[in-house]
């Protein structure tokens, strides 16, 4: 391996939107993780193919000593240069529980991990969502957000929720950027940065099973969306490609919406 190239872990990177933006790293060494072994193999040998520099271990985010593990992979591999965390899951799953703790505990053990080998020029970013911004800041539910791994956080979100696992979604993605507010200090005293980012409606298979869910609703977002169209996954991520750069030496503890304009018709709509 090339030592002055530095590594690019991405997590949920067998999905739509991971595999996505592991192909954006043409020159550095991937770490692809993802939640079942076959599936990162598959990825693994599928980014080989076409001439990437690529390695994989799977890995529950959810579980601590799991996450060490992939920081342990990592280390051997080379200097980290950026974390992209795309996993996740979206409502869909019909499981509270599951969507706070996968979506929004799992992104805290992540930063806590990767802060061991955050350097100078390194950066972690996270995967929020649009509809982190639909739910209003309020401190009665604020605190628990941005101290998921708390025994009482869960418990104090959920009668926010009105037993919805979508908007436990939109509460757990507003806890992802709370949390990046709560440790960008402890990164930029390293030189490093968080930055996350919103995604609108984008076609990956988790989207389009929540358009079979939903069609009218899904069809009228993306009427309301200035470019009338959905995103892809290009859209993100070769805006994830921008921030782990050099040109975004600055950008840090702020959140980047890419949703083609369409949060503010939402916000609108829902008003009404």
């Amino acid at each position: 391996m090339n030592t002055d190239k530095k590594v690019i872990v991405i997590t949920g990177g067998a999905g739509g939107i991971g595999q996505t933006c592991a192909r954006v790293f043409k020159n550095n060494p991937i770490v692809i993780t993802d939640y079942s072994q076959e599936s990162v193999d598959k990825t693994v040998a599928d980014l080989t193919k076409e001439g990437y520099e690529a390695s994989g271990i799977a890995c529950d985010i959810t579980n601590a000593k799991d996450v060490e593990k992939l920081v342990e992979f990592t280390s051997k591999t080379g200097e980290l240069k950026a974390l992209v965390h795309t996993a996740g899951v979206s409502g869909t799953v019909q499981d509270l529980k599951k969507v706070f703790t996968i979506d929004l505990i799992g992104t805290d053990i992540l930063i806590n991990a990767f802060y061991k080998l955050a350097t100078q020029g390194s950066s972690a970013i996270l995967l929020s969502s649009m509809m982190a911004h639909v739910v209003p800041s309020n401190e009665a539910y604020d605190k628990a957000l941005a101290n998921p791994q708390d025994p009482d956080s869960f418990k104090t979100v959920e009668p926010f929720v009105n037993g919805s696992s979508d908007i436990m979604y939109n509460f757990a993605k507003r806890g992802v950027i709370l949390l990046s507010h709560k440790y960008v200090d402890a990164w930029g005293a390293k030189g490093a940065r968080l930055v996350t980012v919103s995604p609108g409606v984008i076609e990956t298979p988790m989207a389009l099973k929540a358009a079979e869910e939903h069609p009218e609703r899904m069809e009228m977002i993306k009427q309301a969306t200035p470019l009338k169209r959905n995103g892809n996954p290009e859209d993100i991520a070769d805006v994830i490609g921008f921030l782990t750069s050099h040109a975004a030496r600055f950008i840090t503890g702020t959140d980047i919406l890419v949703d083609g304009g369409v949060l503010q018709n939402i916000k609108k709509m829902d008003h009404k």
